[in-house]
Order: structure tokens, then C-alpha cells, then sequence
């Protein structure tokens, strides 16, 4: 069991940088594939970032490739989101996901944790 809790959200004029956090609880969670999902108002959750537990690999989607960094410190318990030159676009409320294994899934139903969510508001 893995239970994650999101922090860092907030309003932000577009072009600035915003870092979310995401501690997790529980045991193994070097063990788990850590990923950042995010939902608009009337849209479907998507995939943001993912790194994989075993080597550190990341995956990105295109729409934020360059822009967010996606780390992890296993000491700490804790996945972060570093997001630089956000956009309007970026809106969203942004959840932290993990899943069992090593591949950096985006598919939001292959993630079996998920925490409670971040508002992130970019100001045009």
C-alpha cells in the first residue's frame, strides 16, 4: 500500500515555474513507477510525466517536453515536478500516481495510487 499526498499547487502568470511535490507513505516505494497525471475542467485526465523506479528513465508528454523535469529522492519518499515557462494551458489539477514495476506507463488505469490532487492555475 501507498498512500500520496500532493503539495505545491497555486496560482502563477504564464512563463513562471511552479514545483509540485508528491510524498508518498507506506513501504517499497523505491520499488514503484511514479507518475504526474493532470485533468482540466471538462476534460479527460492525461498523462503528464512518469520515472521509473529501477534506472531513473523518464517519459514526457509532448506538450511539456523541455519545460517540466520530472525527479524523485527515494531517501525522502518523495516525486517532484519542477514546471518552468507554464502556460494557460497548463491549468489543471495535477495528481501523483505510482504503480507497481518499472515501465513508465501513461496510461492513468495502470496506476493503482493516487493522491488527492494540486490546483494549478496559470494566469494569461
Amino acid at each position: 500500500q501507498v498512500q500520496l499526498v500532493e503539495s505545491g499547487g497555486g496560482l502563477v502568470q504564464a512563463g513562471g515555474s511552479l514545483r509540485l511535490s508528491c510524498a508518498a507513505s507506506g513501504r517499497a516505494f523505491s520499488a514503484y513507477t511514479m507518475g504526474w497525471f493532470r485533468q482540466a475542467p471538462g476534460k479527460e485526465r492525461e498523462f503528464v510525466a512518469a520515472i521509473s523506479w529501477s534506472d531513473g528513465s523518464t517519459n514526457y508528454a509532448d506538450s511539456v517536453k523541455g519545460r517540466f523535469t520530472i525527479s524523485r529522492d527515494n531517501a525522502k519518499n518523495t516525486v517532484y515536478l519542477q514546471m518552468n515557462s507554464l502556460k494557460p494551458e497548463d491549468t489543471a489539477v495535477y495528481y501523483c500516481a505510482a504503480r507497481g514495476g518499472s515501465y513508465y506507463d501513461t496510461r492513468a488505469e495502470k496506476y493503482g495510487y493516487w493522491g488527492q490532487g494540486t490546483q494549478v492555475t496559470v494566469s494569461s
